[in-house]
This record gives structure tokens, sequence and C-alpha cells, in this order.
């Protein structure tokens, strides 16, 4: 992994407008010489703590932009803004649609779950990983902000391992909230079942955060 060809390309302040209409001041990052050659961004918030909180979030357009109810992504990423703001700390913004297989890909897999597929069938059906990310720029992206110890947000065990396997201490992990509903349940659903991922579901459309 060549990590350390990576540099800081450049960084802009950046206000922002949070769902609830207060505002937020990150500072963004960009990078030169990540491994896959993406436009990956990195948002500062703060004053980090010494272990700093970290959100590593994978682009989703239908969910952060357009608020589509079929996943949780956009509820998380405004949950984790709104944190990071309060407490200062990360968010690394991955360009990794649909688990890594594309926007285009994404809505063909889409179509197979209104068939009866679960999320992770649909990507493999199209000829695609069940899950085709990997954290590697993320890594990357840590090192050259000088982070190599961190707290990280997030429900995904496997960020965790391969942060971990990549060289970033993982020092503690915190969850998010919950967010099913009758649109996303079923998805949710999956997501405990195929990649264990740490969610407590009550009936469609109540959340559980246990």
């Amino acid at each position: 992994m060549p990590s350390s060809a990576v540099s800081i390309r450049s960084e802009v302040q950046l206000p922002i407008q949070l769902a609830d209409g207060t505002e937020a001041s990150a500072l963004v990052y960009s990078f030169r010489g990540l491994s896959d050659g993406k436009e990956h961004i990195a948002l500062k918030f703060g004053e980090p703590a010494a272990v700093p909180l970290v959100r590593v979030h994978s682009e989703c357009m239908t969910g952060d932009v357009f608020g589509s109810l079929r996943c949780d992504c956009g509820p998380q990423l405004e949950e984790s803004l709104k944190t990071l703001r309060e407490e200062g700390g990360y968010l690394l913004y991955l360009r990794q649609e649909g688990r890594g297989i594309g926007l285009y890909a994404k809505l063909d897999a889409y179509r197979l779950q209104e068939q009866g597929q679960d999320t992770y069938a649909a990507n493999v059906m199209l000829g695609h990983g069940a899950d085709e990310r990997d954290y590697i720029v993320a890594a990357q992206m840590l090192r050259a902000l000088g982070v190599g110890r961190i707290e990280l947000l997030t429900n995904n065990p496997q960020k965790c391992k391969q942060l971990s396997g990549l060289g970033i201490n993982v020092a503690a992990t915190r969850r998010t909230g919950v967010y099913s509903s009758a649109h996303n349940l079923a998805y949710l659903q999956a997501k405990v079942r195929q990649t264990g991922h740490l969610l407590q579901l009550g009936p469609a459309g109540q959340d559980d955060q246990g």
C-alpha cells in the first residue's frame, strides 16, 4: 500500500447548513496520491481530541442527496455531522457508491431487490462482489492528516477490522443510531445477517438504539 506517497493537496473552509437548520464549519481536505485515484475528501470539525472521533462514510447519492428511504445512509451522515460539530473530529467521505459497484449498478440492484433479492445478493447477481469496498484510502487519508489512533463511529465491524489491519489503531468504537422504517427494514436486516452490523432492530418504523 503506497501510503507514503499520499499527501494533502489542498484545504478550504466550508460552512455547512445541517438538516435542522443549524450551521457547522469544517475544514475540507483533498489529497494527492491516493491508491485508487478517486477524489475522496476529509472534513475536519473543531479541534479533534488526541484520539479523534472519525466517521468513515461511503458515498450514497440516493440517500445523502435525495433522502432515499431505502437505506439509512442519509440519517447516519446527518447524525455524524451533528456529532462531529459538537465534539470535533473527522469525517472521511469515500467515493464508494453502492458498496463499491457504482451508481448505475446500484440502481440495477434496486430493481432486483424489488423482485425479492436482498441488497447483497442483488450485487452478486449483477456480477459484483457483495461488498467491494476496502478502506485502504481511508487509512492513507488518516496518515496524511497525522492521525494514527481513532475512535470509530460505525455499526459495521468490517470497518474496524480493515482499518486495524491497515495499521490504524482503533482504540474505541461508537455506534450510530438505528434508522429503521417500513422502507428499509429488510435492508437493515440483511446488513445484520450478512455482515454482522451491530443493529438492534425493533418493529418496522421504530428505532431501537439499545
